[in-house]
């Protein structure tokens, strides 16, 4: 039988310019890394865990440590998904099963999860929040950006702000974030801004647990549900509330679950995004796998944090490839 050898490990990644959303700034990652060896094939995982949840990276060696006997005797895929809730913990791990998977096996992950290509992806890029007429700056600075998106504030400059960057970015695809930062009355009171902004998707407006405001509505742009979708489970409950469904691997727990998450939203008619909890592309690669069936693609990590690893993904002309990244390759 084969013996398995994982490392696990902590690596801080500081930002090039601070990352604000609702309620946050951000100046540098914590991303715990595990790493599988079958003695000659080596697969890699990354996650970052997910804030709300209180998950602290430094922990997640020690989380992950508990099941070593298991892992290193060859636990599976999906014997994983009953010994860890999904975190950032299993979703390293599982991401790093794939990908020893590929490496073993000549398979690449994408073909292994029933796809027959990985196309390029259209990739939004994320503006931090700021004054309306810097967030217009920022969108200028990136002219490559296709789709962008911008995250709000709750504090009455959001019309603002969208108006300030659909006048500099008058064809891009625009989606706004408003991280649990809303109430359903200043919901109602911004959708006229966002409508005359032409914007394409409004993410997770209000705070998880008050969705039933959103039932059976009307609403003039689709509402996309983050922070109040986690697994596919939660999903059916969602349907009538919101259109779409944001999937990220670290609240998903792995690979493994977001691709069951993807299906049973297409099983109950929502749209799929794919986003992340930021990253490098190894984190963003599995992703780029979600993708594929998507129709909204946030994998823009690395650009938040300023830089990747090398031999990284390929973000030029405002898509995302799989260029030189290894993870899931054959």
């Amino acid at each position: 039988m084969t013996k398995y050898d994982w490392q696990f490990s902590v690596e801080s990644w500081p930002f090039r310019t601070p990352y604000r959303f609702a309620g946050h700034v951000w100046t540098s990652l914590d991303l715990f890394v595990a790493r599988v060896n079958d003695g000659t094939h080596e697969g890699i995982g990354e996650g970052a865990g997910v804030y709300y949840h209180d998950e602290p990276v430094a922990d997640m060696p020690a989380r992950a440590e508990l099941l070593r006997d298991r892992l290193e005797n060859g636990l599976t895929r999906d014997e994983l998904q009953q010994c860890l809730p999904a975190s950032g913990v299993r979703n390293a791990i599982d991401c790093a099963l794939w990908d020893l998977e590929s490496k073993r096996s000549g398979v690449a992950a994408w073909r292994s999860a029933g796809l027959s290509s990985l196309r390029p992806l259209t990739c939004v890029q994320t503006l931090s929040i700021a004054d309306p007429d810097d967030m217009a700056a920022a969108a200028l600075a990136v002219p490559s950006a296709r789709a962008l998106k911008l995250k709000l504030a709750g504090d009455g400059l959001d019309g603002a702000r969208v108006r300030a960057v659909r006048s500099v970015r008058p064809a891009a695809w625009i989606g706004v974030d408003a991280n649990q930062s809303l109430t359903l009355r200043t919901l109602e009171e911004l959708f006229p801004a966002l409508g005359e902004a032409k914007v394409d998707l409004l993410e997770q407006p209000l705070a998880v647990g008050q969705d039933a405001g959103l039932e059976g509505r009307d609403w003039p742009i689709p509402l996309a549900a983050d922070e109040s979708v986690q697994t596919a489970t939660d999903i059916a409950a969602l349907a009538g509330r919101y259109q779409v469904i944001n999937i990220k691997l670290d609240k998903a727990g792995g690979l493994t679950e977001a691709l069951r998450m993807a299906d049973e939203a297409r099983r109950l008619g929502m749209k799929i995004m794919v986003g992340n909890m930021l990253g490098t592309s190894r984190a963003m690669a599995p992703g780029m796998i979600v993708g594929q069936h998507c129709d909204v693609v946030d994998l823009d990590g690395p650009l938040l944090i300023g830089r990747d690893i090398a031999g990284g993904l390929d973000y030029s002309g405002g898509m995302v490839r799989a260029g030189a990244c290894r993870w899931g390759q054959a």
